[in-house]
């Protein structure tokens, strides 16, 4: 009786932690996705981390500040794998590929508001990030300005 629970607790586990593997790689496609299109929509804004203006910048408008945050949680099935990587060291991929989708989400709010606000260029961009229990937290910053 022991053993049939062992395997049905083990098998239980095992088909929950294959569902969220699945479910955790699906909604990451599609956030990738989903990051792609609007960053092709968004391509037409100049980014740069230069701290001075380019030099066909409208000097009527003043510059402002544009921020991008966002808060982005890892999976179980990531989660798990880091803490194995953590025992043995080296670079752990699903931390990388997490703070590349959250850089990348921030980048895209903050050109979104500058778009919303009439700009079209942002330079002296800049991140934060921080460590959130199971996720990062990240804040993306520039100076809007409009050229002409």
């Amino acid at each position: 009786m022991e053993e049939l629970e062992f395997f049905i607790s083990t098998g239980s586990f095992l088909v929950l932690f294959m569902i969220g593997f699945i479910f955790g790689r699906l909604n990451e496609k599609r956030h990738l996705a989903r990051l792609a299109k609007e960053q092709k929509e968004l391509n037409d804004i100049l980014c740069t981390d230069l701290k001075r203006y380019p030099a066909d910048i409208d000097s009527s408008i003043t510059p402002v500040l544009v921020t991008g945050h966002v808060v982005i949680a890892n999976d179980y099935f990531k989660m798990i794998a880091a803490s194995l990587r953590n025992i043995f060291g080296g670079s752990v991929k699903s931390y990388e590929a997490l703070i590349h989708r959250a850089r990348w989400e921030a980048s895209i709010r903050m050109l979104k508001e500058a778009r919303e606000n009439g700009f079209d260029a942002i330079c002296n961009i800049r991140f934060e990030t921080a460590n959130i229990s199971n996720g990062v937290e990240v804040l993306a910053w520039g100076s809007a300005f409009k050229r002409k």
